[in-house]
């Protein structure tokens, strides 16, 4: 809760605590509209509080606030569905859905999750996490309630930002939206921003497109009337509307890429008038046919230094709500270990220098893969293709069938959209692309939709496929090198969020031999094959064990695919218990390639166990709590071993 007014720069009163009566939506509508300004400044007023000291996603949600509010109050939710694209923007959604006394959890082991989330409340209408699904959701909710009769009629809104909407997906609902009888409501919040400054055409002419109000307004009032007249009907709305929508382009010399597809078109509107937005819903929400209301907001709206730099302010960890100061959350004395993201964006740009066939690929995260460091050094071999991520994998491999060395620098969650593209246009014809897969593993408070648990998995499948984890900075480093001397084959690197161990991380590249694992440690008692950053849990779990004179052996899987069988030979002729310990689904990943590597080779006697993420969806929480509910810390993982040891022959 706020203890005193935090001064905020929407130019309404801040001195107001009305948001601390209201614990639903119900309540919000009790009050008048010339009240919702003020419940504006407190909903601002509480993140800027709250979010200074437990960080989450900042600017999206203070650029939300009047949109939020107006929905809320116009809308009879949770009848009504409102679907979130993402979820940055939601954290208003939750403070006024029953959830600001338990706003302190925001993303905190057992809390709230930073997202909308179903499990979580009947106002969370549809999981979000990932960009471009909301029209689509939607859609299918409001075909839904139409297939059901229901009554009264329940209206769908999907609020989806500019970014988003340049999504494939979203371009698909909204294809389908035009060709399927729906009410589906669109708001299109417009703030040229998505983390990253927007990229793209559509971008460019959704900053510039206009659509006179009073237009609408005068274009409704004559086709209600003719309808009434029965001179026009919902049948022959269609042509009607393309006729109309065309004498409109011809008028205005303007085209409408919205009324282009048959969808009606409002705004732009300025999605900080809350009194506006809460009118024009009013006028435009029992409408019949898919509309779409376009809305201009600033992201960081209320907070000036977030609205200077809403990039950095996405998420910018705790800070002085006072003077907009942020806190660094690196050591104060003597060197840091870097990012291993900003391991991968140094190494490149020294790739690059060397080899003028190496460019990048991002989507829509230049500054979140570090790929920012190579577009400052070579703007013109950087592609920042926007939230496109399957297209950002074809482009790659155009790219790569042509002589060129593409690293796609991506999220493994979100690389997940892109699968059939990874098949069908770079593995089957054996391209040399590199996917650096950021985020690999538990992410920590980002929570179920981040956690990069399936990628090992899913490309493991593939065949020709290179897999790779590196274990610390200089590995990655040094199978960066590998990739791009490589002359054929996809390879993907996978490597986790945040920092490293080693402040001296650089090195003299070589090239590593592909299939080629490394043996760490001997021991006689039992073996452990880790693969990645794991292996700093796997040596304090050895430590733990060496307390207690238990002999342990380990082993650095550093590619998954191709497995090193020299070394897997060498571990089963041991006889010893075997852990894998891995930072993903255990379900398809190293333990079970080496389970499998096992059974047909004639080692089916080999005891195996396998440690990972399990079978199920890991909540939000810090990655160390993460770990341990996942039975993937140190402690957990030398449990593992000594149950192993009490019930083998060869104990001692």
């Amino acid at each position: 809760m706020v203890k005193k007014p935090i001064q905020i720069n929407d130019g309404n009163r801040s001195d107001c605590l009305l948001l601390n009566a209201i614990d639903s939506p119900a309540d919000l509508r009790k009050l008048p509209v010339e009240a919702l300004p003020c419940v504006c400044s407190d909903i601002r007023a509480f993140l800027i509080d709250a979010l200074s000291r437990n960080p989450g996603h900042f600017a999206s949600s203070l650029g939300s606030v009047e949109l939020t509010v107006a929905l809320h109050y116009v809308f009879n939710t949770p009848y009504d569905r409102i679907v979130w694209d993402v979820g940055h923007q939601a954290y208003g959604h939750k403070l006024l859905t029953g959830r600001r006394d338990r706003f302190e959890t925001n993303r905190k082991l057992g809390g709230l999750s930073g997202f909308p989330n179903p499990a979580e409340s009947e106002y969370d209408t549809f999981t979000a996490g990932h960009a471009s699904n909301s029209i689509s959701a939607a859609l299918g909710m409001a075909v839904a309630t139409e297939m059901n009769r229901e009554q009264p009629r329940r209206n769908v809104v999907a609020v989806i930002g500019d970014a988003s909407i340049g999504g494939g997906l979203a371009f698909e609902g909204i294809n389908n939206a035009a060709n399927t009888p729906n009410n589906l409501l669109i708001i299109l919040n417009d703030n040229d921003m998505s983390i990253d400054p927007n990229v793209g055409s559509l971008h460019r002419y959704l900053a510039h497109i206009t659509t006179s109000k009073g237009y609408n307004d005068l274009r409704f009032s004559i086709y209600r009337a003719l309808k009434k007249l029965h001179l026009v009907s919902d049948r022959r709305k269609g042509a009607i509307l393309r006729l109309n929508n065309s004498l409109k382009s011809f008028l205005s010399r303007e085209q409408n890429i919205f009324e282009g597809l048959n969808i009606r078109y409002f705004g732009p509107v300025d999605g900080h008038d809350v009194g506006t937005l809460v009118k024009v819903l009013n006028d435009i929400k029992d409408m019949k046919g898919p509309r779409i209301l376009h809305i201009k907001t600033r992201k960081g709206k209320g907070f000036e230094a977030a609205e200077k730099d809403p990039a950095t302010w996405h998420a910018p960890g705790k800070f002085d709500p006072e003077t907009g100061n942020r806190f660094s959350s690196e050591t104060e004395t003597g060197a840091a270990p870097l990012k291993f993201q900003d391991i991968f964006g140094r190494t490149l740009v020294e790739l690059a220098q060397a080899d003028t066939k190496v460019l990048g690929i991002t989507a829509a995260m230049l500054s979140g893969t570090s790929m920012c460091l190579l577009k400052e050094a070579f703007p013109s071999r950087v592609f920042d293709v926007g939230i496109s991520e399957e297209h950002a994998v074809t482009f790659a491999g155009g790219l790569a069938k042509e002589g060129l060395k593409p690293f796609v620098a991506i999220y493994s969650s979100f690389l997940q959209r892109g699968y059939d593209q990874i098949i069908h246009d770079v593995a089957i014809q054996g391209l040399p692309v590199t996917f650096c897969i950021d985020r690999a593993g538990l992410v920590g408070e980002d929570g179920v939709t981040h956690h990069g648990a399936f990628d090992i998995a899913y490309l493991r499948t593939v065949p020709g496929m290179i897999i790779a984890a590196p274990r610390n900075e200089r590995t990655l480093r040094n199978l960066m090198y590998t990739a791009a001397i490589r002359e054929s084959a996809p390879m993907a690197i996978r490597y986790p969020r945040g920092c490293g161990e080693n402040p001296d991380w650089r090195t003299t590249l070589h090239a590593m031999e592909i299939g080629k694992g490394e043996k760490l440690r001997s021991g006689s008692d039992i073996a452990f094959i880790s693969t990645g950053t794991m292996a700093s849990e796997v040596r304090s779990a050895i430590e733990r064990l060496d307390a207690e004179g238990i002999s342990a052996a380990h082993y650095d899987m550093t590619f998954i695919k191709p497995l090193d069988e020299s070394m897997l030979s060498e571990i089963a002729a041991a006889g010893v218990p075997v852990v894998t310990v891995e930072d993903g689904t255990i379900c398809g990943g190293l333990g079970t390639a080496v389970t499998d590597w096992m059974a047909m080779n004639g080692h089916k006697e080999v005891e195996i166990r396998k440690i990972g993420i399990p079978d199920k969806f890991v909540e939000h929480g810090t990655v160390p709590q993460l770990r341990k509910l996942c039975g993937m810390d140190a402690e957990s993982i030398a449990l593992v071993a000594k149950g192993m040891l009490k019930s083998h022959p060869n104990c001692l």
